[in-house]
């Protein structure tokens, strides 16, 4: 008995060590499991004052830009947005893959009817397989032009950069100015029918800067050490704008965009077009002149429209112990300006985007689709539509201007498309015949056809679970080329080639990029040329995709993809929560 006790015992204790031993990853992956992160975004009317001009301004917890986000990549993330502004809002987090919770993504009704005013939301969602820079906005109307900050991802804990860890990192943040306020703006040319009035300014972090009136105090500076390496986070939230940025007698490395890691490369300049994020090495010099440097941005622009032709510039100021405070110290040094581009150097914009590869190696891989199950060929520019009966509008020959994707102006529908979809009660909110390719061709970026008017309708592409979707952006020339940032929710793509003038199914496909193309969310449509890009549609759910020059958007440049579920419940989306604000 007493040898059949300890066999027993000894079988117990070996049980128990196999378990310890089998549970040790599930140990491994808790210790690195996320964690819940919480904040309260409170949407409040500040008066704010620039350019010599104040006004009331809509804002998140009384800032311009408002708070970042920070999450470890793994991370779930709820932040309960309070509504006390005169405007119904959304926010969307611009970049998050939102894998299943497409309630959380923000688009005003596409993923959810607007918060009022005096209600709230939960916005509640996971990071999952991202680390990187985003940034967050409003998605309602202009609501973005003051409604908007950065999302910081860090790696996993344990898990480095790959490249040299900074000194620091410091979010830098373009944005637009307006002395008037921007809902009047818009609200404006889409009654007129013609452009909408240009911002007054650029600015860096919420502040104009030294070169316009009256904003010499309202500078961004950027303290720093010499010798030490510091990871700017560059965020172009600008409404309207694509734009160049350099820092003055300074060199830097590009290391990440839209929160995926590329090999890295030395530039003097960057370009982003709104939306879109860039993370930089800056080292700084072992022994810098006696001088302040500017950090410049200014616009790329390429259509026929007016724009905001200014500079907005902040100030990068090393640290000099025997100085009492950094404003003294301006007037001691020389000030250095950068070397800009000049306004539409496309040739400039075609190389950078050209050097951006993605890493493609073991621990980040670029998963491609290297097969393509669906193709679409989709053509993106302006149009007119007609001018309504007894009124004068101000677009081409009496019309109004308008945009659009296969010649379909997107209007939205006043219920949320993705409570439609769940419910399956679709009519009368959208349908699912969005043409695949362009109902008229022609030839898109040589003399413009006859007839420029567009069709209006609230239409759709349904895609099935897992499906590789591979889609052509073709710009148009109607009423002139110009660079068309498109920005798709829900997903990144791979950006596998571009070219100038019309698409060549025949011979462009050749040229494409299978090995290690830039993987990202915002992808320039180069002004008066095409680019391809593929997917994979393994998120179900409702995405929007749309042109992240708000006034494109406003007048329809946008479509919706809408994938349906898988079969294995994590390729399901989940039910809408309790709280989802109500049309």
């Amino acid at each position: 008995m007493d040898s059949l006790m300890r066999a027993m015992a000894v079988m117990s204790v070996m049980i128990c060590v196999l378990s310890a031993m089998g549970s040790l990853p599930q140990l491994a992956e808790a210790k690195h499991a996320g964690i819940t992160r919480h904040y309260k975004f409170n949407i409040v009317a500040e008066n704010i004052r620039r350019l010599c001009h104040t006004k009331p301004v809509v804002t998140v917890n009384g800032q311009v830009p408002g708070p970042t986000l920070v999450a470890r990549e793994g991370d779930r993330v709820l932040v309960k947005v309070v509504n006390h502004a005169q405007y119904n809002i959304t926010i969307h987090w611009h970049g998050v893959r939102q894998l299943q919770s497409g309630w959380a993504d923000g688009p005003a009704y596409v993923t959810q009817c607007p918060i009022q005013t005096g209600k709230t939301y939960v916005y509640n969602f996971t990071i999952t397989g991202q680390r990187g820079t985003l940034l967050w906005h409003a998605h309602a109307s202009w609501l973005r032009s003051t409604v908007y900050g950065a999302i910081v991802i860090l790696p996993k804990r344990h898990v480095p950069f790959p490249f040299p860890k900074p000194h620091k990192d410091i979010p830098i943040i373009f944005g637009e100015w307006w002395n008037v306020d921007p809902e009047a703006v818009i609200s404006q040319a889409l009654q007129t029918g013609g452009a909408p009035n240009v911002s007054d300014a650029y600015t860096i972090n919420g502040h104009p800067g030294p070169l316009y009136n009256c904003s010499a105090k309202d500078t961004f500076r950027l303290m720093v050490e010499p010798g030490k390496t510091y990871l700017l986070r560059l965020i172009n939230a600008a409404l309207n704008d694509e734009l160049f940025f350099s820092i003055a007698n300074h060199s830097l490395t590009v290391v990440e965009a839209d929160a995926i890691y590329v090999k890295p490369f030395s530039t003097n300049v960057v370009v982003l077009a709104p939306g879109q994020t860039t993370n930089v090495l800056l080292t700084t010099k072992s022994q810098p002149a006696n001088a302040t440097f500017l950090m410049s941005a200014r616009p790329y622009a390429t259509g026929p429209a007016t724009f905001d032709n200014s500079t907005t510039a902040g100030i990068l100021q090393y640290h000099q112990t025997n100085l009492t405070s950094p404003s003294s110290s301006t007037s001691k040094f020389r000030l250095l300006s950068p070397t800009l581009p000049t306004i539409n150097d496309t040739n400039f914009v075609t190389s950078f985007t050209q050097k951006l590869k993605s890493l493609a190696n073991n621990q980040f891989p670029a998963n491609v689709p290297q097969k393509v199950d669906k193709q679409f060929f989709f053509t993106v520019g302006l149009g007119t539509s007609p001018c309504p009966k007894n009124q004068t509008c101000q677009g081409p020959n009496g019309t109004k201007l308008t945009a659009s994707i296969n010649n379909v102006s997107f209007v939205l529908p006043s219920i949320a498309m993705l409570q439609a979809h769940f419910s399956a009660k679709l009519a009368g909110v959208y349908t699912t015949d969005f043409p695949n390719n362009p109902p008229f061709p022609f030839n898109y970026t040589g003399s413009p056809p006859n007839n420029t008017m567009v069709i209006s309708g609230t239409k759709t592409v349904v895609l099935k679970f897992n499906t590789s979707v591979e889609v052509v952006l073709q710009d148009t020339g109607i009423l002139g080329a110009e660079s068309h940032p498109l920005h798709l929710h829900g997903f990144n793509f791979f950006v596998m080639g571009q070219g100038f003038g019309n698409y060549d199914p025949s011979k462009d496909p050749a040229k494409f990029n299978l090995v290690d193309p830039m993987e990202r969310n915002t992808v320039g449509v180069p002004s008066g040329g095409w680019v391809a890009i593929r997917f994979l549609a393994d998120n179900p759910g409702v995405w929007f995709m749309h042109c992240h020059l708000e006034v494109h958007t406003s007048w329809g440049l946008k479509m919706a993809w809408v994938v349906m579920d898988g079969k294995l419940p994590n390729q399901k989306l989940l039910p809408p929560p309790s709280d989802l604000p109500q049309c």
